[in-house]
């Protein structure tokens, strides 16, 4: 079997990545800590097309030495915005008509396997602090709680690890 050089992938350029179809799908980092884990939300966000990646609170904004390391690019792709408080953000989707998802473990919080996305609705999905999770205050804001079936020992994955499982597990239930 031979792997496929870069040329062969066929992968569209920032401008025409632009001008295409997004996933309905926004993230919302609320006050992460690690420029890693910005860094790979932009990446991941690149890679199934979303719409916008928010970064909120102490979030790291590019250009950030940390963020573009694991970027590698995708932070010139991706539409982004700072705000200080992400409850202004999370305010701002509502308004707009997206469905607010936090991704944390909670009272009444949904398995992941067991959402199913509704066709013609956009989402924000809202991921939070590596040690405190999403702040209190957006948690009182949200639609549904996604939580992610965990079997081992340790209480959570790395954020980076949780938005690449959750967007690919909303992303495949979309018509594309």
């Amino acid at each position: 079997m031979r792997k496929l050089s870069l040329k062969e992938l066929n992968r569209v350029n920032i401008d025409q990545f632009k001008q295409q179809e997004k996933a309905p799908m926004v993230l919302v980092l609320d006050n992460v800590r690690s420029a890693l884990n910005v860094g790979s939300a932009f990446r991941t966000a690149d890679a199934f097309a979303l719409e916008k990646v928010y970064l909120c609170g102490i979030t790291a904004q590019p250009p950030h030495r940390e963020i573009l390391k694991t970027a590698i690019g995708a932070t010139d792709s991706m539409d982004w915005s700072y705000a200080k408080q992400t409850v202004d953000v999370v305010a701002a989707l509502k308004a707009e008509g997206y469905v607010i998802l936090a991704v944390e473990q909670a009272e009444e919080s949904v398995m992941l396997p067991e959402f199913t996305i509704v066709s013609d609705t956009k989402y924000a999905l809202v991921f939070g602090n590596e040690v405190n999770g999403v702040g209190e205050a957006v948690m009182e804001m949200v639609d549904y709680c996604l939580e992610v079936p965990q079997f081992g020992t340790k209480h959570s994955l790395n954020i980076s690890v949780c938005i690449g499982v959750v967007v690919w597990d909303l992303f495949k239930q979309l018509k594309y």
